[in-house]
């Protein structure tokens, strides 16, 4: 759902950042961030939902949708140098709105939203799992997000640009302290819209969705740093784009959230949301992607999501699914099996625990992708 995921906001709602005066209530009582992501996330009333479908232009609707109470960018993929050695890499922003009616202000540090980053990279030789977070006011110039005059989603200097007034080529950039990403993207099938015309539910009852789309298949060259040592790869990469104001239903516990990319130039999402009594939520389905672009949406009936191996982590003891066999049905149906390029890729550093890392894909079809795995130390219940 990109979820990454629905991506998320999973990791917006609860991450604790602390001392910054964001948003003044009309108390005058400061609030600060701490307060904010420590408190229940706060009531959808005045937000806009997603109900109606939603009319589509790009690159206008790469930019923020300040309506919606949550939004996010998500990016991922798994590259290679020309040695073959592989390195999976992850580039989430996080919007979190704090009213849906802003105060208007003279201070430039007073903002509405909340923007949080998060970067990761999988050196698949080493097994080493790096990732790093930031937080920030959207305001100030400190982050944002922007679609005129060109797509722009920043926090410091940590973001994503277009290249072109279209926003086919993409440039994101992401520096921590041990290692570092520096890509250049460039859109080669048109934007997928998932559900019914990118009006993507997330339970029965209406509202509970997202608007959201995918970028399926970016080609990708850059450069990837760990330490002091450079990488120049390329490959394919998966973006993720969703805004709503409520979305998961009061029953849900979690999710698990494939983003897949295959060597025969077709994608798929599919994931499946998992209810506080075992069951499945049937309202979220897929998509599949095929190699001209065109879409076959899945219901959930038409595919089946099963766990055939199981991971612990030394970090918390909690429990992931780490093997999947997924099975396609229909005229183009087909049987895949996913596993986790490396074990530990679960981050545990935050208020929000989730594993999202890089996986292979064998089987009637083959390639890479990422899935991501939430609910499994903590219900997502009430995060969004």
């Amino acid at each position: 759902m990109n979820w990454r995921v629905l991506t998320l906001l999973l990791a917006l709602g609860l991450v604790i950042i602390g001392g910054l005066s964001l948003y003044e209530p009309a108390s005058g009582d400061a609030l600060s961030a701490s307060t904010q992501f420590q408190a229940p996330p706060p009531a959808t009333g005045g937000f806009a939902r997603a109900i109606e479908s939603w009319d589509w232009r790009f690159p206008r609707d790469h930019g923020a949708h300040p309506e919606f109470q949550t939004e996010w960018w998500y990016y991922t993929s798994v590259l290679a140098t020309t040695g073959g050695r592989r390195f999976g890499y992850q580039f989430t922003i996080f919007r979190r709105a704090l009213s849906p009616r802003p105060q208007q202000t003279e201070s430039e540090f007073r903002a509405n939203d909340i923007y949080m980053a998060h970067v990761t990279v999988s050196d698949i030789q080493n097994q080493d799992f790096y990732h790093d977070v930031r937080y920030a006011r959207g305001g100030a110039g400190l982050a944002g997000a922007i679609s005129d005059p060109f797509y722009r989603v920043w926090l410091e200097d940590w973001g994503v640009s277009a290249e072109d007034d279209n926003a086919n080529k993409t440039h994101i950039a992401a520096a921590s302290d041990d290692f570092a990403i520096d890509l250049h993207l460039r859109q080669l099938k048109k934007p997928a819209l998932h559900g019914d015309n990118g009006l993507s539910p997330k339970s029965g009852e209406p509202g509970n969705a997202s608007y959201y789309y995918s970028l399926s298949r970016l080609e990708t060259f850059g450069g990837i740093t760990i330490g002091a040592d450079d990488y120049t790869v390329s490959g394919a990469s998966w973006m993720d784009h969703e805004f709503s104001s409520s979305a998961l239903g009061a029953d849900a516990q979690g999710w698990d959230w494939f983003g897949l990319i295959f060597d025969d130039q077709t994608e798929l999402m599919v994931g499946q949301i998992r209810l506080t009594d075992g069951g499945i939520e049937r309202a979220f389905g897929g998509l599949l992607i095929q190699a001209d672009g065109s879409t076959r949406y899945l219901d959930s009936a038409d595919f089946t999501i099963t766990a055939t191996d199981r991971w612990r982590s030394p970090h918390t003891d909690a429990e992931y699914p780490a093997r999947w066999e997924i099975l396609i049905r229909g005229a183009d149906g087909f049987r895949i099996d996913v596993a986790p390029l490396q074990a530990d890729q679960e981050l545990h550093d935050a208020s929000i625990i989730y594993w999202e890392g890089a996986v292979e894909i064998s089987g009637d079809k083959s390639g890479f992708g990422y899935a991501e795995l939430t609910g499994y130390v903590s219900s997502m219940q009430n995060r969004f």
